[in-house]
């Protein structure tokens, strides 16, 4: 294996439960199109250099987390469908359509995915976040509520 692909792997916390394994996704591959497409220009996005912005939601531990845009279930086919047209999903969200063909979507989705997967069970949505969870904002945040 070659040097990046080592360090892409190991940004990648852990093989996520079968039932958030995305079908033809690689996490490795889906870290290099997160970082090439921008992602961190508005999330804070845990193993992608210089993804420190509070513009977005941030995406750490996203295999924990319940619910997508705080409507949609976290599940592969949901946030696949997500990154390839958020607009179809929820017309006039903030999150940008970025172009990616369906092999990226996949890809990017199993990266995020890989996200927390190390951690504990999922959060369920509207459970209050632990100590750290959030980010470097000291205040408590809540997770989003379906509805």
């Amino acid at each position: 294996m070659t040097l990046p692909l080592l360090l892409a792997l190991a940004a990648c916390d852990a093989e996520p439960p079968p039932e958030l394994r995305v079908a033809g996704g690689d996490a490795a591959a889906g870290r290099v199109v997160v970082g090439e497409r921008g992602c961190g220009a508005c999330h804070v996005i845990p193993g992608v250099r210089g993804a420190v912005s509070w513009a977005g939601p941030p995406l750490e531990e996203w295999s924990r987390r319940g619910w997508l845009a705080g409507r949609f279930p976290n599940r592969p086919d949901t946030l696949v469908a997500w990154l390839l047209d958020p607009q179809a999903m929820s017309p006039g969200t903030a999150m940008p359509n970025l172009g990616l063909t369906e092999a990226e979507a996949r890809d990017a989705a199993a990266f995020l995915f890989s996200i927390g997967a190390g951690r504990a069970e999922r959060v369920p949505a509207g459970m209050p976040l632990a100590p750290g969870d959030g980010g470097p904002r000291p205040d408590p945040r809540i997770r989003p509520r379906d509805g």
